[in-house]
This record gives C-alpha cells, structure tokens and sequence, in this order.
C-alpha cells in the first residue's frame, strides 16, 4: 500500500541549519515577543503567540513602533 508522507509544519526540514538564522527570519523576529504586546481579544486564543499581527494595538495610533512598521511597508513598495 502507498500512500503520501506529509512532514509537519512544526518540525524543521531535513537538512536546515537550525543554529543559523538567514537575513528574512531575523527581519521577522523583529515582530514577536516585544514587552509592549498584548493580544487583541477579537482573535481565537490559539493565535496568541505573541506577534505584532496579533496585538490589539497593531497598526494603531496606539501602537509605540507604528513607525516601523509603517517603514517596513514602505521598504516592500515599488518605487
């Protein structure tokens, strides 16, 4: 009998260097787990962990860092 292997999406793929990380999953880290979070409670509970995106003061006036993230838009624009 044949069937499909699927590999989980929580476990890292074979063959990636786990104690090096490259330049786009280090841009990413800038936007999890800073002090400021708190998650925004219109979500489901299983997408609190601590992103940016899921902060309920994401691209608000209130967020303390709007301006970097509005910068990093910026940076993604065609000019």
């Amino acid at each position: 009998m044949r069937g499909s292997v699927r590999i989980p999406a929580h476990h890292p793929m074979p063959g990636r260097d786990l104690g090096r990380e490259t330049g786009a999953e280090e841009d990413e880290d800038r936007f999890i787990g800073r002090p400021c979070y708190v998650f925004n409670p219109s979500l489901r509970m299983s997408l609190n962990d601590t992103r940016c995106a899921h902060c309920r003061f994401y691209l608000t006036a209130q967020c303390p860092h709007i301006d970097e993230f509005l910068d990093d838009v910026e940076d993604l624009s065609p000019e």
